[in-house]
């Protein structure tokens, strides 16, 4: 069934996605780099969504019950809901660690941060190429997919950064690469909160003309 097909994308994107977050705090840890931290907060987040994705494709399959009426098809915007306010949370630490870290940027082991930023890189791409055909199928793999191309632009950023570091020696770029990313998770968390609390307050959908329908 496309839940199933849905369930088995989203089982393989998480299975990736759970590796490379412990594989970047690790990382974090022995870099000292906010960038990688914040990226693998960022996983974190997806390790949860997808996690919650899964776990809504199988709720989205039951069928109508005399307590669920119209069965549990919204668990999908839930758990899409749930994701934006995570992302919503990262991108403020990003944007404040960030900052702070402009004024006391620590020393970066940049030879470590680009050797974890590739393997980022390598398991978003990965986790993208599982998820675009059911990107458009729903709310919930949306926000999984859309989660995962963050992930993806975060790596590279992490990436910059340390090629900058290694070449130039400007401690300040791991600060600004994190900001960067804050800067990319927060116009998307707002835009995910704001479509799912549409849904859930039966909004009418976008291009449907009320009055024609009347």
């Amino acid at each position: 069934s496309a839940g199933a097909m849905v369930a088995a994308m989203d089982v393989i994107a998480f299975s990736i996605t759970a590796s490379v977050f412990v594989i970047e705090v690790i990382g974090a840890v022995i870099t000292g780099s906010l960038a990688l931290l914040v990226d693998a907060a960022h996983m974190l987040t997806d390790v949860i969504g997808l996690a919650m994705a899964v776990t809504a494709a199988h709720l989205m399959n039951r069928p109508p019950s005399d307590r669920y009426t119209f069965g549990l098809r919204r668990a999908e915007v839930l758990a899409a809901l749930a994701q934006a306010a995570l992302l919503l949370g990262v991108g403020i630490f990003a944007l404040v660690e960030g900052v702070r870290r402009l004024f006391e940027p620590p020393e970066i082991a940049s030879g470590s941060l680009l050797f974890f930023g590739i393997v980022g890189l390598v398991a978003n791409i990965a986790s993208l190429l599982v998820l675009m055909s059911g990107r458009t199928r729903n709310l919930n793999m949306r926000a999984a997919f859309l989660e995962v191309v963050n992930d993806a632009l975060g790596s590279v950023a992490v990436i910059v950064a340390a090629l900058v570091i290694t070449f130039t020696g400007f401690q300040f770029a791991d600060a600004i690469a994190a900001l960067l990313i804050g800067v990319l998770i927060l116009p998307r968390a707002i835009l995910l909160l704001r479509d799912a609390t549409s849904v859930l307050l039966e909004s009418t959908p976008k291009g449907l003309d009320l009055d024609s329908v009347r």
